[in-house]
């Protein structure tokens, strides 16, 4: 199946128009009012639940939309005239979810996210040969996925290719309700349009199209038969920057837009970011540090690296690919530091308020020597994913000393961060072919202007700290909203770049950090084989 040709409506470019972006994480939805420039005039956010029950990650459907309508309500209402600025709505989201939906558009159930791993039984049943296997998988099936995908569906069961192989063997009746299966972009698309459609971007992780032409991505029935799903339940492909058409009706009245918005189709979060930070151009690299991390770039080729798990895959721009390289864990170890050791509310803290405490996590770290005197911090609180997978990892302090304080350690958590970023750039800079001279950092640990600097010193070079590096998903759902609707192309996004602060590498604490680095790697080797007897893998539920 190609992508459909879809007319892109002529709008009102002047400099008065602003996209509605939809930022739809795991924690909540925020919806943002951005011009065309690039700044953002105003945003709301509504937050959304999480349903845990052991292997079991699930959210609301109803939850998303009900967040979108209210954070959109909100800064619709705050002033009505911009209202009528408004021209188009696009939507970045967390991605690896899965809603099944039935032909009414209405969700079947609660939507299993990417923390759920209850189709790991169901994946390994189908992903394995009869006589012979690499790592877990048929070497037939590995190589086929690899060689048309990029990659493979993951033996966890977390990514859509388990969730939907989950509910085939375990709710067959759900399953044979399922009118289509949609990520969560998707379901937010069908709810603002009434089109039950995928990106490129979206379905990757079902594992069932063919990425080897980055202008026409495609299912490939091969694929689909080893997932061993109906084909029919799978969704139509568009472009990121396709126009799905305008707002239903009903979305329009609610919000008090115009009937003919436009609706374009937007991204999942990873390609999203990567277009806010204005890293288009290939080989411009960006670093994202939220609760989890990691480097990207876009490239001309597709490209998998089995052993480092580095990989170029489809993305919001056509006929381009996205490498990246993630990490498990990155501000939410500063996370875990707030809410489980400094703050956490016991009897030792019965009385105290909670100040805002990043700003002092950076201030007292600014005031600790490079290399935080010896103490070494491993940040693997949710194991490990490049440059080694492995789920047994564990957070640690090393070579803590009676001349360590508390002011130590917080220099270590943020260092701790750099030095397991540099340990997965080093695969990515050979993956890609060259080492970055400079990358654009945002997310919300990318305001930290300590950390920006620990970033340069470990990795070595200049990072860029844009003027609103948290919103980078907002701006990138804004301009995949405006390359669709013509009032920009991806080629004017560099000089949309607003730089408040460039770092560039202090090279008196190479040193330090070359030392710090080594011992790092050290831990590691000496560390991982006890992790992994003391930490089994978990198993799955059925």
């Amino acid at each position: 199946m190609k992508f459909p040709n879809i007319d892109t409506p002529n709008r009102d470019a002047s400099p008065s128009a602003v996209i509605l972006a939809v930022d739809l994480g795991t924690s909540g939805c925020k919806s943002a009012l951005v011009t065309l420039a690039g700044t953002v005039l105003a945003w709301a956010f509504r937050p959304v639940a999480l349903h845990i029950d052991g292997v079991s990650a699930e959210q609301e459907p109803q939850d998303w939309w009900q967040a979108f309508i209210e954070s959109a309500g909100e800064l619709l209402a705050r002033d009505p005239a911009l209202r009528q600025r408004v021209v188009a709505v696009c939507c970045s989201t967390q991605g690896e979810g899965t809603v099944a939906v039935d032909r009414n558009g209405q969700a079947l159930g609660r939507a299993i996210v990417w923390l759920d791993m209850r189709g790991a039984r169901s994946i390994a049943h189908r992903v394995r040969g009869s006589l012979f296997n690499v790592a877990g998988y048929s070497p037939l099936k590995l190589w086929r996925w690899l060689r048309l995908t990029g990659g493979v569906p993951a033996l966890s069961g977390k990514d859509p290719s388990g969730h939907m192989a989950y509910l085939q063997d375990q709710q067959p009746a759900r399953y044979e309700r399922t009118y289509k299966f949609l990520n969560v972009l998707d379901y937010m698309n069908l709810r603002l349009t009434g089109r039950f459609c995928a990106t490129a971007d979206s379905i990757l992780t079902s594992w069932v199209t063919d990425n080897r032409d980055a202008n026409a991505v495609r299912y490939d029935q091969g694929l689909i038969r080893m997932l061993g799903i109906d084909a029919d339940k799978l969704p139509e492909l568009v472009r990121s920057t396709d126009v799905l058409g305008p707002l239903l009706p009903q979305v329009a009245q609610i919000l008090g837009l115009a009937n003919d918005i436009p609706v374009v189709a937007g991204s999942i979060d990873n390609s999203a970011v990567a277009i806010g930070a204005c890293a288009v151009r290939d080989f411009d690299t960006h670093l994202y540090l939220g609760t989890s991390s990691w480097i990207g770039t876009h490239v001309p080729f597709k490209k998998t690296d089995i052993v480092s798990k580095v990989a170029s895959v489809p993305c919001a721009i056509n006929g381009r690919y996205l490498a990246m390289a993630m990490q498990s864990a990155a501000g939410a170890n500063l996370s875990f530091l707030r809410d489980r050791i400094l703050f956490h509310p016991d009897e030792l803290l019965s009385d105290e308020q909670r100040p805002d405490v990043y700003q002092l996590l950076d201030r007292i770290a600014a005031r600790v020597p490079a290399g935080a005197r010896g103490l070494i911090y491993m940040p693997w609180l949710f194991g490990e994913r490049t440059p080694v997978d492995d789920t047994s990892l564990r957070a640690g302090l090393f070579n803590m000393s009676l001349e360590h304080s508390r002011e130590d350690i917080i220099r270590a958590f943020l260092e701790g961060v750099a030095l397991n970023t540099r340990w997965m750039l080093e695969p990515f800079a050979r993956f890609t072919g060259r080492r970055p001279d400079g990358i654009t950092a945002v997310g919300g640990g990318a305001q930290s202007d300590v950390w920006c600097q620990v970033m340069a010193d470990v990795l070595g070079c200049t990072v860029r700290q844009p003027e609103a590096p948290i919103q980078a998903n907002a701006l990138g759902a804004a301009f995949i909203g405006a390359v669709g609707i013509g009032a920009l192309r991806f080629d004017d996004l560099p000089d949309l770049q607003r730089t408040q602060r460039i770092y560039e590498p202090n090279h008196a604490h190479r040193a330090a950090y070359e030392d710090s680095y080594a011992t790092f790697q050290e831990v590691h080797r000496c560390l991982a084989p006890l992790y992994r007897k003391i930490n089994p893998a978990r198993k799955s539920a059925t």
